[in-house]
């Protein structure tokens, strides 16, 4: 499977420009098999009063993401955006895959109070999965990284690769790198981590980087082998050699 991440520094407000830019760095990508947007991309992180700037039940997003999946037959993982729906706000990431159809949404379920984040949107209470091109998906973003029980309940629900779309200040990079290596290695899955502010990667399951991004506009693209992480496994199963009888 063939992962580009389209890492750009979107304008803070400036919707209409950001959306051209995911539009040409998605062009860019298109032959890849997935390709896997930063966190609010089309707005920056983030502008407020957010309600001001959210899109009604995602459906701008929706449209575009299905339109560019569709034309260039290729499953898109659209970072996420400011999303009101039902009277809340939320921080939403869907998914559109090569016929042009959403077959996921997530809602981040760990806002990051430190940039107040709990005070403006609602947090999500369930993880998603997805299964793009046969290969079982999982979704987080950014914050969510942080939280090693929430990423465990990915990888028991069968997710080979874990799609990290964020907004990570790179005055925390070092545990950032520390932490997208610990959820590979610990869950053995691969992890696509998109960053707005640069520095984006993609990693395998024991923890080695397969591509690493500047801090730049760019594309940066990983082919990945899902039987790398079978032999991972078929030689130490973590998973499948927990203890769940410990008190």
């Amino acid at each position: 499977m063939k992962i580009s991440i389209a890492q750009f520094k979107s304008e803070l407000g400036a919707v209409e420009e950001n959306f051209s830019t995911a539009a040409s760095l998605i062009e860019a990508a298109q032959n890849s098999d997935v390709i896997l947007l930063p966190e609010l991309w089309s707005t920056g992180y983030y502008p407020t009063p957010v309600e001001n700037f959210a899109d009604k039940d995602g459906q701008r997003t929706k449209e575009f993401i299905c339109a560019a999946a569709k034309k260039f037959s290729v499953n898109i993982i659209g970072g996420s955006v400011i999303v009101e729906s039902g009277g809340q706000i939320f921080n939403r990431c869907m998914v559109a895959n090569r016929r042009g159809e959403i077959v996921a949404t997530y809602n981040k379920a760990h806002l990051f109070s430190f940039a107040g984040e709990d005070k403006v949107f609602s947090a999500g209470d369930k993880i998603s999965t997805v299964e793009l091109d046969g290969v079982k998906c999982g979704l987080a973003i950014c914050y969510d990284l942080r939280f090693p029980e929430f990423v465990r309940k990915i990888a028991l629900a069968g997710a080979e690769i874990i799609f990290i779309p964020a907004a990570w200040s790179l005055k925390r990079l070092t545990p950032r790198q520390i932490l997208t290596k610990a959820r590979a290695i610990e869950n053995q899955i691969f992890v696509a981590f998109a960053n707005s502010s640069g520095k984006s990667e993609i990693i395998n399951p024991l923890g080695e980087s397969l591509a690493e991004s500047g801090r730049g506009e760019e594309i940066l693209t990983a082919e990945i082998n899902l039987s790398d992480r079978a032999e991972v496994i078929k030689t130490m199963n973590l998973l499948g050699d927990r203890n769940l009888n410990v008190d």
